[in-house]
């Protein structure tokens, strides 16, 4: 595997606004072998915790009753309700043996856990797991906090930790595979996340960790340090505030894993064709009288030869999250760190005008040239803590800090005939980010009258610089598709590992938002909005010289309706805007622009239904933004007009029979170039926008004859897709089938769990997108194995 040694230094002599720079010097390395460290001590002292009497005045643990139906959540209580409840102390001989023997979690039942600090929660646990235990019935709204799906005037979908392992989940693709309102936007082998929302982009570098933007890696964050994936749909400008990129198609929320009550031990070990091996650990305990204090450690490492020809991959992360959670006080701490070494990586091709796209090449096939590699790392520290004033009133406050540091050292294909011929230029491509991210505010409730109110106070901020420097390595190569051409490896041997600081960006605002409810609660009224401020400079990697410096400052409004009529149906209606900042694709020569902030505009409506055992919710909507789009043949990219997507979204999700489960849902989509640079094009479909989106997860637990055995099966249909804004270049629809089984036993009273899944199952070769002026493939059969050990 190629390695980079550089250091991860920012270079040049531009200003940079920054809070913590007593951080710089922070060993992260040293945090990542501590968090081993302290993985090995809980190991040792997971036997001793186990004795612990369960009478210890640990509070209950909520988890899902065998109908479905979620018992209890934890509650702190005041020092009035211990008293109160207060019964005598056992000794710990008058324990019984049963309450003395270790507590294994099930593999197959999600717990309820507690959440101690959060920028959305009031309550010190994470809202609980709807029936089927693949989404929760509630997720962060940003300075809402935490709030019931079914009770919020948005679109909001929230993952839980148990399909994330249920599905061998590897990276985020994977996960949002079950939404039908996301898709892919890069490679599947490319190491970079990113998506569609909406039919509008969703770059990795506004993914928020726990409410914070600019903490998570910046192309490929991990999945083992997260309890809930968090989607909400459409523009939150004025509910999370606006992220680096500015993206609006939807906000996408990674919150961390926390101790459960009952100890865990987990380790997984895999299997991922063609030849990658997984091995994960996962440890948590509680300590204190009332398990006061938590730590969970997390640690992962995958190696080998992946499905594409000539590619390796080698990922390694570990992960370390304490909490406090008292009767008033909540804080946390993680710390994280993440490195990729990718040999070969696919990336995004572009298309010249003139000639029909060319059909998918068999999707194992390598395009990239065999000694191309990425590698990047990360380094991440995120705090939280939240304090109850009264038991009306919380406070809280935030901070985070991370360096992402990356070399790519390849080129980007540019396909230039209907045969499938590309010319690529090698680069070598040093890029790193520095960002510090934080938040205040406050929430409350009280009564004015008959009215009722929440409101929540925000302010924020995130500092950023960014060095990106491209250097070209020897002649063009030509190449083809189905037939590539492998040339002798080119030297990177002396070129710099990192580059000056080109970008800075510095955003900050300042939200308030109320919800009013009357009638017990049948009707609510959302209202609030963010004042945001945007500056953004582009500096000269050779004389560190201000190139351009926007700076910009907007009022993004929102507003929210939810009306009850009658028990488990809402009907919601919201307006929200987003505030864009918009980022060329990683391969505009005009990368490093920066662009005026624009307002993009949503209007929305729907229903819910919960049935109980199911969840259905619909909505219709339409979002306005102002367009980009990549020219092809000069790749400069430019706002050149206004895109408009209408859609509707059918969701459902639960478990409509015993033993079968369900999460899913189809989205329609009508995307139309409004207001294109060219007049002729006005009312052409938007690029990148199918017309149709289809995806459905299903589990089924074999009958008594195969107790333990689970049937598993997604299909994922998307439609035809244009290139080009002339409408002249487009790809066929595609549809894709996984399949898998899982097999819950135990093997000496160890709780097992033994997973296969294919993904893929057909071996269909296909183009997964075109948006943004790029086109990229989507991801060949690929076999994956594992075996969990809860001990």
């Amino acid at each position: 595997m190629r390695r980079t040694n550089g250091p991860s230094q920012r270079r040049g002599g531009a200003t940079r606004y920054h809070l913590g720079e007593a951080l710089r010097d922070l060993n992260f390395r040293a945090a990542g072998a501590a968090s081993m460290v302290c993985a090995s001590v809980l190991l040792v002292g997971s036997a001793s915790f186990a004795q612990q009497p369960a009478d210890s005045g640990a509070p209950p643990v909520a988890s899902p009753s065998s109908d479905g139906r979620a018992l209890p959540a934890i509650v702190v209580e005041t020092r009035g309700q211990r008293k109160a409840s207060a019964q005598p102390r056992r000794k710990p001989s008058q324990v019984s043996r049963t309450a003395r023997t270790r507590q294994v979690p099930n593999p197959n039942r999600a717990v309820v856990q507690a959440r101690p600090v959060s920028a959305g929660a009031l309550q010190a646990s994470l809202p609980a797991a709807f029936p089927g235990e693949q989404v929760a019935r509630g997720a962060g709204v940003g300075l809402l906090g935490n709030r019931d799906v079914m009770s919020t005037p948005f679109s909001l979908t929230s993952f839980t930790e148990k399909t994330i392992r249920d599905q061998q989940a590897r990276t985020l693709t994977d996960v949002l595979g079950n939404d039908p309102s996301v898709r892919t936007n890069v490679p599947a082998y490319s190491g970079i996340q990113g998506f569609f929302i909406r039919g509008f982009p969703v770059f990795a570098q506004d993914i928020a960790f726990n409410g914070l933007y600019g903490v998570a890696d910046s192309f490929n964050p991990a999945l083992e340090p997260i309890e809930r994936v968090e989607v909400q749909h459409g523009p939150s400008t004025m509910l999370s505030g606006m992220p680096p990129f500015g993206t609006i198609g939807g906000t996408i929320n990674l919150i961390p894993k926390r101790a459960t009550d009952v100890p865990l031990t987990r380790f997984t070990t895999g299997f991922i064709s063609s030849g990658q091996s997984y091995n994960a650990v996962d440890v948590g305990r509680r300590y204190g009288q009332n398990g006061e204090w938590g730590v969970r450690f997390n640690g992962a490492y995958q190696s080998g030869n992946t499905p594409i020809d000539n590619q390796k991959q080698e990922y390694g992360v570990t992960a370390l999250a304490l909490d406090y959670r008292g009767e008033r006080l909540r804080l946390g701490l993680d710390l994280g760190y993440q490195k990729v070494d990718f040999d070969s990586p696919l990336r995004n091709r572009s298309v010249l005008p003139g000639f029909p796209i060319p059909s998918a090449p068999d999707l194992r096939i390598n395009q990239q040239q065999p000694w191309e590699y990425r590698n990047s790392d990360n380094k991440s520290a995120a705090v939280r803590a939240e304090y109850d004033l009264t038991d009306q009133l919380t406070v809280y406050a935030a901070y985070g800090h991370s360096e992402f540091h990356q070399v790519y050292f390849g080129g980007l294909p540019s396909i230039i005939n209907a045969r499938g011929d590309f010319r690529s230029t090698i680069q070598l491509t040093p890029f790193q980010t520095y960002s510090d991210t934080g938040e205040v505010g406050l929430r409350g409730q009280f009564e004015t009258g008959a009215i009722k109110h929440r409101i929540g106070v925000a302010a924020s901020g995130l500092w950023q610089d960014t060095g990106l420097t491209n250097i070209p390595v020897g002649s063009t190569i030509t190449s083809n598709l189905y037939n590539p051409v492998y040339v002798a490896p080119r030297s990177d041997a002396g070129l710099p590992r990192t580059s000056p600081v080109t970008a800075q960006r510095f955003n900050r605002s300042v939200a308030i938002a109320d919800t009013m409810s009357i009638l017990n609660d049948r009707v609510e009224l959302t209202i609030g909005g963010r004042w945001q401020g945007i500056d953004a400079r582009t500096l000269s990697p050779t004389t560190g010289q201000v190139t351009s410096d926007a700076r910009n400052d907007a009022f993004s409004p929102g507003a929210g309706l939810v009306i009850k009529p009658i028990e488990r149906l809402s009907l919601y209606a919201n307006y929200i805007e987003g505030l864009t900042s918009t980022a060329p694709p990683i391969n505009a020569v005009n990368l490093d622009q920066s662009f005026p902030a624009t307002v993009s505009k949503q209007i929305e409506a729907g229903a819910k239904y919960d049935f109980g055992v199911v969840g259905v919710t619909l909505a219709g909507f339409e979002i306005k933004q102002p367009s980009g789009f990549l020219d092809p043949t000069t790749r400069v990219f430019a706002l050149n007009g206004e895109q408009r997507n209408r859609g509707v979204e059918l969701n459902v999700f639960g478990q409509p029979l015993e033993g079968l489960r369900v999460v899913g849902g189809v989205s329609w989509i009508e995307g139309v170039l409004t207001k294109a640079s060219n007049p002729a094009l006005n009312g052409n479909t938007a690029v990148g926008v199918p017309a149709v989106q289809f995806n459905l997860y299903g589990e089924y637990d074999l009958p008594a004859f195969a107790r333990g055995v689970t049937l598993t099966g997604r299909v994922i249909h998307t439609g035809s897709q244009f290139y080009d804004q002339a409408n002249t270049q487009s790809i066929p629809a595609w549809t894709t089938l996984d399949l898998g089984l899982r097999y819950a036993t135990r093997i000496d009273r160890t709780p097992v769990t033994i997973r296969a899944n294919v993904q893929n199952v057909t071996g269909l070769n296909y183009w997964a997108t075109t948006g943004r002026g790029i086109l990229s493939p989507g991801a060949p059969r690929t076999y994956l194995v594992s075996a969990s050990f809860d001990f």
